[in-house]
């Protein structure tokens, strides 16, 4: 299969080198690159591609707005130079599968994008440690209720993966740890995504530290 793929940053020469990057990928097609906000959406309109590479900065309307209205449509991976906190914790709200920075390794930027298409999410492991430690402080705060009783709907098994998918653990280790198949564990997966009202597995993850599981 090949990836679909959007490119969108409002300076030339980082579209050209992530183009580089992506064309050497067999499995990559860049289908468009966008200088603004405003170009996005109608690229992902006209396109239909399955991953979007947005900037956080860019004229018109922000890559985080973006991300807001196309990431029902589409895998959204936000590559930017800036590592705030904020930025990140409204991307994956607004939808995004993945948050690197544009310093990240080739290799990390098409391992997000191949992510992204499995449902998949992939944040710089330096981004990663801090969102966690966020996560983890709120998580010293009584349980929401509504939380709770989410919880209580999944399964010890769906829990088990869960936990794995929290601790950061990819689908084929949750799968060798666990003794089952690749498929179960996106089922089970998929499962705690609807119990939890999660729409990714970073979501996922922030739930189960919040709810204290990870003590």
């Amino acid at each position: 299969m090949t990836i679909r793929v959007i490119l969108a940053d409002d300076q030339e020469m980082v579209r050209y080198g992530f183009d580089l990057i992506l064309s050497a990928a067999p499995d990559i097609e860049v289908v468009a690159q966008c200088r603004d906000g405003v170009e996005v959406i109608e690229a992902v309109r006209v396109h239909r591609p399955d991953v979007v590479l947005l900037d956080i900065r860019m004229p018109r309307i922000d890559g985080l707005e973006v991300c807001r209205r196309v990431s029902a449509d589409a895998g959204v991976v936000i590559v930017t130079s800036f590592d705030d906190d904020d930025y990140v914790d409204t991307a994956l709200a607004n939808g995004a599968l993945g948050f690197l920075l544009k310093d990240s390794s080739p290799d990390l930027l098409l391992a997000a994008i191949r992510a992204a298409v499995a449902g998949d999410a992939l944040i710089s492991p330096e981004l990663t440690t801090r969102l966690l430690a966020r996560t983890r402080d709120r998580s010293t705060r009584p349980v929401p209720p509504e939380l709770a009783a989410a919880f209580a709907t999944v399964s010890p098994r769906e829990l088990e993966v869960a936990k794995l998918v929290a601790a950061g653990e990819s689908n084929a280790a949750i799968a060798d740890a666990l003794f089952v198949s690749l498929g179960t564990v996106k089922a089970h997966i998929a499962s705690v995504q609807r119990r939890l009202a999660a729409r990714n597995r970073v979501e996922i993850a922030a739930r189960v530290w919040q709810a204290g599981l990870m003590d």
